[in-house]
């Protein structure tokens, strides 16, 4: 393994933030193409990216008798759209427009005959223009797209093997392009009352779909929405009485009483001596802030953390 590949990468914001705005906007072009072909999946379940050896991902889009698959490859920096009848075009991954970018990957889309036609308005973006129109948003950074990534594929693993100690309802690990962020939820089983909405472009009847049920979510964004720093954060919807007070690990963990969720800032896991075990930490004590002050049916919803090989007992 490449040294490079072993360090959690430092993402300081101030350098970040643009290229973060503009890969945003890129993924949402590329995940609402994905959205548009895909059937209705509970929870928005069909519309994220997931992340891969060498970038983020749509997986496998139905499109009529063939297929088709979209991939940042942020080695390389570029997006690659593979048919499943072997066709392959390229879009390289450079400073340039959204407009632009839109533009390039409509083009690909329409050389190897698959014709898509997206929603062109940004979806959780206030203040946004169409993509077509977008010519604000064009910073590309290679070097920082690339560290993003290296820290997801850091990130991905501690998330996947937290979801091995839950056997009840549970999402993927995946990235939302809308609030560009990487997710994974658990689910208490109960319905919850209606989502408020009320989130920029996007429409309530999605909101209200994606919080049907009791949520206890945590996930990792690289900084926005007032907080200049990425971050880990753990939310739970409905919030139960009492959650915000709850005693968290590690100590660096907070309550951001604007979000409404607990915050655990990306560089005091990067620098801590173990940065897999100091994560965990944050993930299994405020899941349990959740689950305990909702009451939860722990017993039936937990088990022991997943072994590489090893399959788990069951009584």
């Amino acid at each position: 393994m490449n040294a490079t590949d072993e360090r959690w990468p430092a993402l300081p914001y101030e350098r970040l933030h643009e290229t973060c705005e503009t890969l945003r906007l890129w993924t949402q072009i590329v995940g609402k193409i994905r959205l548009v072909q895909s059937p209705w999946l509970n929870h928005s379940w069909h519309v994220p990216l997931y992340v891969s050896a060498r970038g983020l991902t749509t997986s496998l889009i139905p499109y009529g008798g063939r297929a088709f698959d979209l991939s940042f490859d942020f080695l390389d920096h570029a997006l690659v759209l593979q048919t499943s009848d072997g066709a392959v075009q390229r879009v390289t991954l450079k400073p340039r427009p959204v407009a632009d970018f839109y533009r390039a990957l409509m083009a690909a889309l329409d050389e190897v005959g698959m014709h898509v036609h997206i929603n062109e308005m940004p979806n959780e973006i206030a203040d946004s223009v169409r993509f077509s129109e977008d010519r604000i948003h064009s910073a590309y950074d290679a070097e920082c797209a690339q560290q993003l990534w290296r820290a997801l594929v850091r990130i991905e693993r501690v998330f996947a093997q937290f979801r091995t100690s839950f056997i009840g309802k549970c999402s993927p690990v995946h990235f939302f392009w809308g609030s560009f962020d990487l997710a994974v939820t658990r689910f208490s089983g109960r319905r919850a009352p209606p989502h408020p909405g009320n989130v920029p472009h996007l429409p309530d009847e999605v909101a209200r779909e994606a919080y049907s049920h009791e949520v206890s979510s945590c996930g990792f964004w690289p900084g926005g929405n007032g907080i200049e720093f990425a971050a880990f954060y753990s939310y739970a919807y409905p919030e139960p009485e009492g959650f915000r007070a709850a005693k968290v690990q590690p100590a660096a963990a907070l309550f951001s009483e604007p979000l409404g969720e607990f915050l655990l800032p990306y560089d005091a896991v990067r620098n801590a001596p173990d940065p897999e075990s100091t994560l965990l930490a944050f993930l299994e004590s405020t899941y349990a802030a959740a689950a305990d002050a909702a009451r939860w049916d722990r017993a039936s919803l937990e088990c022991t953390p997943g072994i590489p090989g090893v399959p788990r007992h069951v009584q």
